[in-house]
């Protein structure tokens, strides 16, 4: 088994889900493209879940990911400065699975949870965070005309979110595949010897 070609592989794979992650995030902020004000933004968008957790903390490991699978580095080199460089990918991979697993979380509260919006009144609340699961505005269509303000925030926030969802949950796997695939480099070794 090669750890390292394994490691740029899921290096390069994240790191366009780490920037779909941010822009989805950033996009959380302008419902349909308006400019609301701080107060009428969902409180669950301020965590930060795509641009910090599914974004930075993925890029760093990323990064350390294609360096480890890249010529010259831990897949090639014997001795302690292999295995240290295996076991930098492995912390920082801990690190993007932390950041994956916390967009996952937060993606599937604000799922839950539905947008802050105006009912009508002038107000912004959240219509939909008391229902039970069985009656939660995600089964029940009819159930969005109640949001007035921003228009269609009830679909852009589903849409928003679910992707979200989904980002995180498939970094948080990749980043849990690296750091099973960098243990066993640095258990077994980083440096291959070629029989003759």
């Amino acid at each position: 088994m090669c750890t390292g070609k394994c490691s740029r592989c899921i290096g390069i794979t994240l790191f366009p889900l780490a920037v779909c992650a941010i822009v989805s995030n950033i996009l959380l902020y302008f419902p349909n493209g308006q400019v609301l004000q701080l107060s009428e933004i969902t409180d669950l968008v301020w965590f930060f879940h795509g641009i910090l957790g599914a974004g930075i903390l993925v890029i760093l490991p990323a990064f350390m990911m294609l360096g480890a699978g890249g010529a010259g580095c831990c897949a090639n080199r014997c001795g302690v400065s292999g295995y240290l460089c295996m076991l930098l990918s492995v912390v920082l991979a801990v690190l993007g699975f932390a950041g994956g697993a916390y967009c996952a979380v937060i993606s599937s509260l604000g799922l839950i949870g539905g947008p802050l919006c105006d009912t009508g009144d002038g107000e912004y609340l959240y219509p939909f965070r008391n229902d039970t699961l069985e009656d939660n505005y995600l089964f029940n269509q009819t159930t969005w005309s109640i949001c007035k303000e921003p228009e269609n925030i009830i679909l852009w926030n589903i849409v928003l979110f679910s992707i979200l969802l989904a980002i995180g949950v498939i970094e948080a796997i990749l980043c849990f595949i690296q750091v099973i695939s960098g243990l066993t480099g640095f258990i077994c070794g980083t440096c291959m010897r070629k029989r003759k």
